[in-house]
């Protein structure tokens, strides 16, 4: 891959499996747009823990760079497990492996780099960038992230963004049908009623992000309150197996996609109650770096804005796909529920890993300082997104 300055650059910290009941291979589609959209150029990928054990999603992670072609991005184990609590982990729905199912993923051949420290070269590879132009995107739970603003704090300051999937406000948040909690009760979580399991897995992670006054203002959290509007129907996913040529046999890759998604279409239905398709998480805490190329560095240089803008205008992907009431001038404070255990009791767990918002008025201060809270878009376009998976799956093959 070329490294065009004009690119918008990140760092990818995935928890890639294909059957977890609440996630199902969301990564496979984020690495997918990561590695291959013309406006993104990927610096590396770090593994944590999550959808399934850390061993398993990094070679899982490695199996999916090697399908899609991109064997030149490094792979780095992160987190084995969560800050202060024990692992969260469903064998009889990830499978041993957290991608068992599948025939069409290959072996991994993408390097796998386990004799340095994921949180140093991650670190290393955000400063070696210009100020300002340089992306963290988490898809997973956020332990790689907390640990590295945490011991290296100059990269909150050098970053231009980080984009963070997880976490549910509900209470109409946004016009969507939450479905099932898990089949337990209505609710707006996926692991829980009141929480998402990125978020669940580490609060205390989560809460060490959100609780950085150096990160708020530079940080976009995309909610299951905006993935929800992003469903795969069966149309969805037919176009995507064939491409622009419905004659043409399926490639492996559209095959391996499709498959994953008529899997976590069928769990959706089975234990949410949503059956129009199932939505995809992970891949729009990627596109909206280019999805908002107009506002995504609103704290740094108009000039790397500009040179992103106009890379923007040179490829098909180039309408806005996220758009914020007020325009994009909405912004919250958002905390962490810490208090509580992991369990199925709901005596014991209480509302651990619920993600609570307030807006931040106008002239809101802390301390007599401005509060610049978190960005949370609402709205999906959702018509100018699958253009962008078809362009990336099409660049892949």
């Amino acid at each position: 891959m070329d490294s065009n300055p004009d690119r918008i650059l990140l760092w990818l910290d995935v928890d890639t499996a294909k059957q977890p009941l609440t996630r199902l291979g969301q990564d496979v589609f984020a690495i997918l747009i990561a590695a291959h959209h013309p406006t993104l150029r990927l610096l590396g990928i770090s593994t944590t823990h999550g959808n399934a054990h850390l061993a398993d999603t990094t070679d899982n992670t490695s199996r999916v760079l090697t399908a899609i072609g991109r064997t030149d991005i490094c792979v780095y184990p992160g987190a084995a497990h969560p800050f202060c609590r024990g692992e969260v982990f469903t064998p009889e729905i990830h499978g041993p492996t957290g991608l068992d199912g599948t025939k069409y993923l290959p072996s991994s051949s993408a390097p796998i780099i386990r004799d340095s420290n994921a949180i140093v070269v991650a670190r290393d590879a955000l400063l070696a960038q210009p100020a300002n132009t340089a992306w963290l995107v988490a898809t997973g739970p956020l332990t790689n992230a907390a640990l590295l603003f945490a011991t290296c704090p100059e990269v909150a300051n050098h970053i231009a963004g980080l984009s963070v999937m997880g976490g549910a406000v509900g209470g109409g948040f946004t016009q969507i049908e939450s479905g099932k909690t898990l089949g337990q009760s209505e609710g707006f979580g996926n692991e829980t009623p009141w929480a998402e399991f990125n978020i669940y897995v580490d609060p205390e992670a989560a809460q060490s992000i959100f609780s950085n006054p150096a990160l708020a203002s530079k940080t976009t959290f995309i909610t299951l309150d905006l993935t929800h509007q992003c469903l795969a129907t069966r149309t969805v996913r037919q176009g995507l197996l064939f491409g622009s040529d419905p004659s043409k046999q399926p490639s492996q890759l559209r095959t391996l996609l499709h498959e994953i998604l008529e899997f976590f279409a069928g769990t959706y239905d089975e234990f949410f109650d949503i059956t129009a398709g199932p939505p995809l998480h992970d891949p729009l805490a990627v596109a909206v770096l280019f999805g908002f190329a107009n506002n995504n560095n609103n704290n740094n240089n108009n000039n790397n804005n500009n040179s992103n803008d106009e890379n923007t205008a040179r490829t098909t992907s180039n309408p806005p796909i996220f758009i914020t009431a007020d325009d994009n001038s909405e912004r919250y404070r958002v905390s962490v529920v810490t208090h509580g255990e992991h369990s199925s009791l709901d005596s014991v767990r209480g509302q651990v890993g619920r993600t609570v918002v307030k807006k931040i008025g106008r002239g809101d201060d802390n301390e007599g300082v401005e509060e610049q809270g978190v960005r949370i878009p609402r709205n999906l376009d959702v018509d100018a997104f699958w253009p962008v998976l078809e362009e990336c799956c099409a660049a892949a093959e």
